[in-house]
């Protein structure tokens, strides 16, 4: 008996960020757009990357074509969600569902870090091992990397997953929140969640931490490789290369250090940081890697322009 009562809830419901009534159509016609504007901006991307062979042939832009997906499925899986809460009727999400959306957000947000890292790395490579470069990061090589970053970021959305949804959850139901996440699940479990809690801001801390520490170190490298550089346009190149980079991974690590790597509390700026990763950043990676991006830039024309535009760019 005491095991069915550790199940009685069977969906939860997600009480979505504070807003003012009257804005609730704004908002919802707000994040509406910048869904559909994520999805096309992110598709364009991964087309540009696929048929472009001067793209598809580098590393760095295959490291990009993965993260449009990842930043299309981080964005499906939230934000849609989250426009329910600016509709009129409470619409519950499912247990299992809301085991599903906390597996996928920390199997694709652990992923996407991993892939800055391995992003960082490429352009450190290619900056301060230019000879060598061809030869350390090969194709094979790159898609090796990739499928680790696919298969850790796996088993660690696995492992939040697990240790957040082995407790009992007999009630109440309300997740004051705007999607299945950790610390927010967490107040709802009729169990002592003090291991969780730890393994949690372990587990996260290990993979924020070690990834932000190996970007830094690649970017340390990478700055001072480029202020060697003799010529003024040989040093704005290699800027402009690595500045869409630093700005979208500063976008993304400040807010998920502050939801998840201090002690815990339950303060409405949560709800407001988390927008950054799961909808801001994917939104703004496309136009990032396009404003800021001559080679992506390139790109485009030559597709617009159609297969003759090759030879006279």
């Amino acid at each position: 008996m005491e095991r069915v009562n550790n199940t009685l809830v069977t969906e939860f419901i997600l009480t979505g960020i504070p807003y003012p009534i009257r804005l609730r159509t704004f908002l919802f016609i707000f994040f509406l757009l910048v869904y559909i504007l994520t999805q096309l901006g992110n598709l364009l991307i991964l087309i540009t990357v696929w048929t472009d062979s001067q793209l598809r042939a580098r590393p760095m832009y295959i490291f990009l074509g993965v993260l449009s997906v990842i930043d299309m499925g981080i964005s499906s899986i939230i934000v849609p969600r989250l426009m329910m809460n600016f509709t009129v009727d409470i619409k519950p999400i499912p247990f299992g569902g809301c085991v599903a959306q906390l597996y996928f957000y920390h199997f694709l947000g652990s992923t996407q870090c991993f892939l800055y890292t391995l992003m960082a790395y490429d352009r450190f490579l290619a900056i301060c091992r230019p000879l060598h470069y061809p030869v350390l990061m090969t194709a094979k090589l790159s898609a090796l990397l990739v499928a680790g970053a696919w298969v850790a970021g796996s088993f660690h959305g696995a492992l939040q997953a697990i240790l957040t949804f082995r407790l009992p959850y007999c009630g109440p139901n309300q997740v004051d929140y705007f999607f299945c996440d950790i610390p927010a699940v967490l107040r709802l479990a009729c169990a002592e969640t003090t291991v969780n809690e730890l393994v949690t801001f372990v587990d996260i801390g290990v993979v924020v931490a070690s990834c932000f520490s190996l970007i830094l170190l690649s970017y340390v490298q990478i700055i001072r490789a480029i202020l060697r550089i003799r010529t003024a346009d040989g040093r704005r190149r290699a800027f402009s290369t690595c500045g869409a980079h630093v700005t979208v991974v500063t976008v993304y690590y400040v807010p998920c250090a502050f939801i998840y790597l201090r002690p815990e509390t339950n303060s409405p700026l949560d709800g407001a940081a988390a927008l950054f990763p799961t909808a801001i950043t994917p939104f703004l990676n496309p136009l990032i890697y396009t404003l800021r991006n001559q080679e992506v830039k390139l790109a485009l024309k030559r597709i617009i322009r159609g297969p003759g535009a090759t030879s006279k760019v």
